[in-house]
């Protein structure tokens, strides 16, 4: 029955093909078992009765040269199928491939069945081919499926699940099958490493990351170009610039990449005049050099030596102006960012998905509602609104400007979303109270495969639950939920919101009981957070403790004597409130002055009168 599916899949495809050219015969083209075939008008003669032994080497031969003739290589193939030749493992690995590479998803999960079928899964060779296509359409579920079925499992097997993991952002879970490789009686390879080393460098994971240079030392792997490579950028992104340096040092062979990684590693750690001198030492530098070097100013110097930078090198492209457009959004100054937003338009320099978004996020941090439709009409015209990060910061922008529901119609809108995309739109709801909206939406999430909750998902749900009436029971279930079900660890924000839910249930008494079981006793801003909910109830015992530890940990704060003041003060202890009074004027502490602002003709107007 699968064999007959394939073909019909295969001879389908093929007659509603647009492109005669590819179908076209040559001396080297495939032969067939069937007659003559006419497709698009195309005849393709009658090819010559082989044996099914014959019939197969031809196909493979064809499917591994690819091209134009794969498609018919792929129908061949079928054909045989259909006659009961029955393949090896050797043809089964180039038909998946061939037809992953074609993009024929349905064709590639009808062959998973007739291997299934056939008894085929057990091969090494046929199951890893299977893992590539569930990884090349990022199914990792099925993929990670795939390789558990396996009886003994490859590197190759090893490293495609890895190396799918590190692609797809989940960094954890491929250093889980790193070690797991590490333990097995498989012996990883340089492309095990270089997979590794990646996952820890974007986690900042320097010991894991040492330990691995010292297995890739073990294997004498170290001289090898792309691995060396692959430590000093891993020691850059864990901010040890001494190591990286030392790797770069120790390279007998060094390419542009190993150049531009070391620059890289100086240059976003903050050592501009370590970067600077590697840069002049390059004896070509590329633009990639030349981008290190201004993204390290945008961060850490002065924007307008970027600038500088900017107009003089040899071939600026759009990561050039997006780092210095990224360093003034970060500096909090928009308007600098929109006007060379706008120099970049007057120039034609090509715009791409990080330059709306880092636009869309500092004009989300004014809510200027103008600014940022007219960015969104810029996106448009791009033809960049389908792209998963525009869109999630278009809907960031439209949450935080107070058009949720713009934002909702855009989330349901897309085609694909990815798990920022929900946080983005569940975020939006959370900030804008309404509790319902969030509660469907992560319930949806739960049910979507291949993406569950993380951290932000549920802090998000906490914020929404502290601007409502709900039970402190329920709040506890999706707290308990966060770290039982998904494992994840509660971080500092967790534990705030939770003291705020406590304060506004008036039982801030088992904050503390929470803050030492979390061992957030060391951080200054959880204490803060009690105090301000044993404002909120009106707990004097609890605000006493909670302002003593802000004092040791921070010092004196006028926050912590007005939030002492205002509570001696509602209970009716005067004197002790006039003490902290005079207190504060001695100390030269005053009760900072609130702001707020509004958009008004697309400017921000600034007012500082709220005390």
């Amino acid at each position: 029955m699968h064999k007959f599916i394939i073909i019909k899949r295969a001879r389908k495809y093929l007659l509603t093909k647009k492109h005669p050219s590819a179908l076209r015969t040559s001396s080297h083209c495939i032969s067939t078992s069937t007659t003559s075939l006419r497709i698009n008008n195309n005849v393709v003669d009658d090819f010559p009765q082989r044996t099914g032994l014959e019939s197969w080497t031809n196909v493979i031969s064809v499917l591994a040269q690819g091209g134009l003739n794969t498609e018919l290589g792929v129908y061949e193939a079928s054909q045989l199928l259909d006659s009961g030749y029955r393949p090896n493992d050797y043809v089964l690995f180039h038909l998946l491939r061939a037809s992953s590479d074609l993009g024929w998803d349905t064709y590639c999960q009808q062959l998973h069945c007739y291997i299934l079928k056939s008894g085929f899964l057990s091969n090494v060779f046929v199951s890893t081919a299977l893992m590539g296509f569930y990884r090349k359409i990022n199914s990792l579920a099925d993929a990670h499926k795939m390789f558990v079925e396996i009886p003994q499992p490859s590197v190759v097997s090893w490293n495609s699940l890895i190396s799918g993991y590190v692609q797809s952002g989940k960094y954890r879970k491929a250093l889980n099958l790193f070690v797991e490789l590490e333990r097995s009686e498989i012996y990883a390879d340089a492309y095990s490493f270089t997979s590794a080393l990646a996952a820890c460098g974007q986690l900042g994971s320097l010991q894991l990351g040492m330990t691995i240079h010292s297995k890739i030392v073990k294997y004498s792997l170290e001289r090898g170009v792309v691995i060396a490579n692959c430590l000093i950028d891993m020691y850059g992104k864990c901010g040890s610039v001494e190591d990286a340096i030392e790797v770069f040092g120790e390279m007998i062979d060094k390419d542009i990449i190993s150049w531009n990684s070391v620059i890289a590693a100086s240059a976003r750690n903050g050592n501009l005049e370590l970067a600077f001198g590697f840069l002049h030492r390059l004896p070509n530098p590329d633009t990639i050099s030349y981008n290190e070097v201004i993204n390290g100013i945008a961060q850490f110097g002065d924007i307008e030596d970027a600038i500088m930078i900017l107009s003089s090198m040899p071939s600026p492209n759009s990561s050039s102006w997006n780092s210095i457009l990224t360093g003034h959004v970060n500096r909090n100054r928009v308007p600098e960012a929109l006007h060379l937003f706008g120099e970049m338009q007057s120039k034609d320099v090509p715009m791409d998905e990080y330059t709306f978004s880092t636009m869309l996020s500092g004009i989300a941090g004014l809510s200027a509602l103008t600014w940022g439709m007219l960015i969104h009409s810029c996106v448009i015209k791009q033809g960049l609104d389908a792209s998963i990060v525009v869109a999630s910061a278009l809907l960031d922008m439209y949450s935080k400007c107070g058009q949720v529901k713009i934002a909702d119609s855009m989330f349901r809108s897309l085609c694909r979303k990815n798990l920022v995309t929900w946080n983005a739109m569940i975020t939006g709801y959370a900030r804008n109270g309404d509790l319902p909206k969030v509660i469907e939406l992560f319930e949806q999430l739960k049910t979507v495969r291949d993406l569950k909750p993380d951290s932000v998902t549920f802090l998000n749900v906490l914020a929404a639950c502290s601007q409502t009436d709900i039970p402190f029971d329920k709040v506890s279930e999706y707290f308990e939920s966060m770290t039982k079900d998904y494992g994840i660890k509660p971080t500092v924000e967790h534990c705030c919101s939770m003291i705020r839910l406590m304060g506004q249930k008036g039982e801030v008494w088992r904050a503390q009981r929470m803050i030492r079981e979390l061992h957030f006793g060391s951080y200054g801003v959880v204490w803060r957070a009690l105090l301000s909910a044993s404002g909120a109830c009106s707990d004097l015992d609890v605000a006493r403790i909670s302002a003593a530890e802000v004092i040791k940990l921070e010092g004196d704060s006028d926050y912590v004597y007005v939030m002492l003041c205002n509570l001696y003060t509602s209970h009716g202890n005067w004197d002790v409130a006039s003490v902290i009074r005079n207190f504060m004027r001695e100390r030269g502490l005053r009760k900072e002055a609130g702001c707020s602002w509004i958009e008004v003709e697309n400017v921000a107007a600034h007012s500082s009168n709220i005390r």
